[in-house]
């Protein structure tokens, strides 16, 4: 990528169908770990116009009504329409259960470091992890923004400020760089839904949302639209959307959950899988060393690649990149990187308590990141969002 630049990052609001789909997969991965934490759980889901398919399976004597946590979901996220709502949806569902696996029944943190090195991942991925300074989340601008509108978008809608709005929604935010950094706003797109096409006229519904959603989050932004900025909103027309409109599918919006394309991420869906997944889980572990270099000053910015293959306790490769902006050299970081962080699996589940924690969230732990991105978040207390690391690695 050249120093002087442009780009675009786009996200979706709760309400758009894949966001739902993801949703419905982690809300059924909530209610299986929080009855068994040592639980192997693959659930996928699909929307379409009045129906909703659920594939699911499972390898647990916990029990979950399957059609029941998606009418929750659905009635949550707000689809009241006619053809499509909690109570009148067509709900297909294709379980699977296997016996309860042995190999999966272990508590990670009473395990001595032997113990933890002989859990081998179980399928074969590479993941990447990334920071920049850009945000105080130590997020890339761009998908930092467009996550910021679309919550807007969808919290003007919950909190009846803009009251025709419907649930599904999109924003795409342009940044143009200077010498790799940040210099102003190139470009914003809202697309919002609306219950019906006759009311508002166009004109209102741009009106409200340059109001109540645009303007309040630029507010504290340091990088600010101009003159020049170009802002659309509906620029297509009238948009009803849901599930009735355009479909579904659990894991189609890789990029709004990581990086919005700023760095590369896993082809692998992450909503959906229990935390033995590697494809998972490897991710939140690659981000926190990539946040961790970062914020302790090594680089402005940093890429962390694990690759696992089937079998093996540990990455079969570690690579680390900081795009030339560390005054130390690759492998420096790299030794450090490998000296500070723990990237086998049993580590991972141990230092991240990540069968445990939907049991310490009633309300929902991995359903909470199955949107506005499962990185950068500020509204929660991830564990791999810590920065706890930082102070050592500067001083190393």
């Amino acid at each position: 990528m050249s120093r002087n630049y442009m780009f675009t990052s786009e996200s979706v609001t709760e309400g758009h169908p894949d966001k739902l789909c993801d949703q419905i997969s982690d809300a059924i991965l909530d209610h299986f770990l929080r009855q068994d934490p040592y639980a192997r759980v693959r659930a996928e889901c699909a929307v379409s116009n009045g129906i909703v398919f659920i594939a699911a399976r499972f390898a647990t004597s916990a029990k979950v009504d399957l059609p029941h946590e998606a009418r929750k979901v659905i009635k949550r996220i707000g689809y009241d329409q006619q053809d499509f709502n909690a109570k009148t949806c067509s709900i297909l569902t294709a379980p699977q259960g296997f016996p309860t696996l042995k190999k999966a029944q272990f508590d990670e943190h009473s395990l001595t470091e032997k113990q933890i090195d002989k859990i081998a991942v179980d399928s074969q991925v590479t993941v990447f992890g990334f920071a920049c300074d850009q945000t105080p989340t130590l997020m890339p601008l761009p998908i930092w923004l467009a996550h910021r509108l679309a919550r807007r978008l969808a919290d003007a809608r919950r909190e009846g400020i803009v009251p025709y709005l419907m649930p599904d929604g999109k924003v795409q935010v342009g940044v143009e760089y200077r010498k790799r950094k940040p210099h102003r706003i190139h470009s914003a797109t809202i697309t919002a839904s609306q219950r019906t096409a006759k009311s508002p006229s166009l004109k209102n519904l741009r009106a409200d949302i340059l109001e109540a959603v645009f303007a309040p989050v630029f507010e504290q932004e340091t990088v600010k639209p101009d003159k020049k900025t170009r802002v659309f909103v509906n620029p297509n027309g009238v948009f009803l959307g849901g599930p009735s409109y355009h479909s579904g599918l659990t894991g189609r919006k890789n990029a709004v959950d990581t990086y919005g394309e700023f760095s590369r991420h896993s082809g692998d869906a992450l909503s959906g899988k229990d935390p033995m997944r590697i494809d998972r889980v490897g991710a939140y572990a690659a981000r926190y060393a990539a946040k961790n270099v970062v914020a302790a000053g090594l680089a402005s910015e940093c890429e962390v690649a694990l690759s696992y293959s089937i079998g093996l306790t540990k990455p079969a490769s570690l690579q680390v990149n900081t795009f030339g902006t560390s005054q130390k050299s690759q492998e420096e970081i790299l030794d450090l990187v490998h000296t500070h962080f723990d990237f086998r699996l049993g580590s991972i589940l141990r230092q991240f308590n990540l069968r445990h924690l939907p049991a310490l969230h009633p309300k929902g732990f991995y359903r909470k990141i199955a949107t506005y991105g499962h990185v950068g978040r500020d509204d929660m207390d991830l564990p791999w969002e810590k920065t706890d690391k930082a102070e050592m690695l500067a001083f190393a």
